[in-house]
């Protein structure tokens, strides 16, 4: 996904990486950006900064799952700071060279393909099988509904972090429309207790006011 209203930038981000054999897809303000993540999910984004309507910064907030390449004419150290820490997993100042660029987009989605892909997920004594979609602790296997597999697999992909009921709730809602705001803390806390029997152990922690966590101590 492209997100730049420089109209000739874009059209010549859109040729190279067509020419890559990558889908592109457009958006030409951070408003219209928004408006197309509400109904999609790109594999990785390259977002201009000084957009009309939302902010770059604020359609960042916006891309948390997605792999997001900031590329701006902001040279500002501070500015690159940031968008680091606000989420971007690069920055690349314009004007920059494509070659570089695909190498860095190549980087980004294959450790994307590596973290998102991998068959067996680990956490303690924590194991889920991405492709039967079984699990177990501590070598007891462990029936989970659809909803709190979905949450468990979250919750190991993002270990180092707090995640927002909001949005692990827009994380898993195509795959689990049964989950609701009001009914999530009931799927957490019916995950907890059936990882806790097997083991004894309480592997997820509540943040209170913000969301949830493993606990990595």
């Amino acid at each position: 996904m492209i997100v730049d209203d420089d109209v000739y930038i874009g059209n010549m981000l859109e040729e190279v990486l067509i020419k890559e054999g990558y889908a592109v897809s457009r958006a030409y303000s951070g408003t219209e950006a928004i408006l197309f993540l509400s109904g999609n999910k790109p594999d990785l984004a390259l977002l201009d900064l000084m957009l009309p309507g939302l902010s770059g910064e604020e359609v960042l907030q916006k891309m948390k799952y997605i792999p997001t390449i900031v590329i701006s004419a902001k040279i500002d150290v501070n500015d690159k700071v940031n968008v680091l820490l606000g989420g971007a997993v690069d920055y690349m100042t314009k004007p920059f060279d494509t070659k570089e660029l695909l190498a860095r987009i190549a980087v980004r989605l294959r450790d994307k393909k590596t973290s998102d892909g991998a068959a067996t997920l680990i956490f303690d004594d924590i194991v889920v099988d991405t492709l039967s979609h079984s699990v177990t602790v501590a070598d007891h296997d462990v029936h989970l509904t659809k909803t709190e597999y979905a949450i468990l697999k979250m919750l190991i992909l993002n270990r180092a972090r707090v995640i927002t009921k909001s949005d692990m709730l827009d994380s898993i809602s195509s795959d689990t429309p049964d989950c609701t705001e009001s009914s999530l803390k009931i799927h957490v806390g019916n995950l907890r207790k059936k990882l806790k029997a097997v083991s004894d152990k309480d592997y997820i922690e509540s943040v209170w006011g913000i969301g949830f966590k493993l606990k990595t101590e």
